[in-house]
């Protein structure tokens, strides 16, 4: 897989979100910024984001992934988005 092609299943499963994807072939590094976020324990947020893999993880097209989720204002202040 291609960093494009799990941006692109994220945004097919996961409404106004915003993707940053990094990695390549089954190791990915996911960056989501949605107001989605907003409330929800730092375990929720990866659970969402790891149902809408679900499919992919247990085929084992996806393996690692290393999760990191924001809201639109922890964005902004995020080291992440330096030069995003």
């Amino acid at each position: 897989m291609q960093p494009s092609d799990v941006k692109a299943l994220l945004e097919s499963r996961i409404d106004d979100c915003q993707f940053h994807i990094q990695g390549e072939g089954c190791n990915f590094q996911v960056v989501a910024v949605s107001d989605v976020f907003e409330g929800l324990p730092p375990v929720k947020r990866q659970q969402l984001i790891y149902s809408a893999l679900s499919d992919e993880i247990a085929s084992g097209a996806l393996h690692a992934i290393s999760i990191k989720t924001y809201t639109p204002s922890q964005w902004e202040q995020a080291p992440e988005n330096v030069g995003v």
